[in-house]
């Protein structure tokens, strides 16, 4: 795959079928971009854990502290690389060693790891580098867009919102280019999605 550039379809795809989200490297920090990306997608439904040594059994957000992808007590859907890249290897083999598996390693702004990104690989997981879940969903949901960013995403259509609290919207938009992809028109949310 080539991790300089992704297709709309292939984040999207990503963003509507995850549900819970394993943030490793989050700072309790509330000036900390890693406490802004945790906050905005806890908000949008995701079920997301925090992973930090240096907090573990505290609270953030009413959510409790891992010290380690190990110490969590349910399935993982992502894993969210808020640490330098040297230590990407590493948490690749933690969720590797997960039953069952993580579906996504993803990788925050600036980090770039290949050596982690081909073991994810080779074991079928999904992996996105060098970006940020928080921005690519305001850019494909058209949140951002409500701020005046140009998100290259073409609709006349409202979004459509579901969920409890502040919902989460459905990414399947139509882009400049092209029709949205199927994949994600086949998932029908219900009240049960987060």
């Amino acid at each position: 795959m080539d991790h300089d550039s992704y297709d709309d379809r292939y984040i999207r795809g990503i963003l509507n079928t995850v549900k819970t989200i394993a943030m490793v490297g989050v700072s309790a920090n509330t000036s900390r971009p890693s406490y802004f990306a945790f906050k905005y997608l806890l908000e949008r439904g995701y079920g997301m854990i925090p992973i930090n040594p240096g907090l573990e059994g505290q609270d953030l957000l009413g959510r409790k502290v891992y010290a380690k992808l190990a110490d969590v007590p349910e399935p993982i859907d992502m894993v969210d690389i808020f640490r330098a890249a040297r230590y990407a290897p590493g948490i690749v083999e933690e969720a590797l060693a997960l039953s069952p598996r993580p579906q996504v390693i993803w990788m925050q702004l600036s980090i770039r790891n290949d050596e982690a990104a081909e073991l994810a690989e080779a074991n079928d997981l999904k992996v996105v580098m060098n970006r940020c879940p928080k921005i690519e969903y305001g850019r494909l949901s058209s949140e951002i867009a409500w701020m005046g960013v140009n998100t290259r995403t073409l609709t006349a259509k409202k979004a459509r919102l579901f969920g409890r609290g502040i919902q989460r919207m459905a990414l399947d938009r139509v882009t400049l280019a092209g029709a949205a992809d199927s994949a994600t028109r086949a998932h029908k949310p219900d009240n049960g999605d987060r």
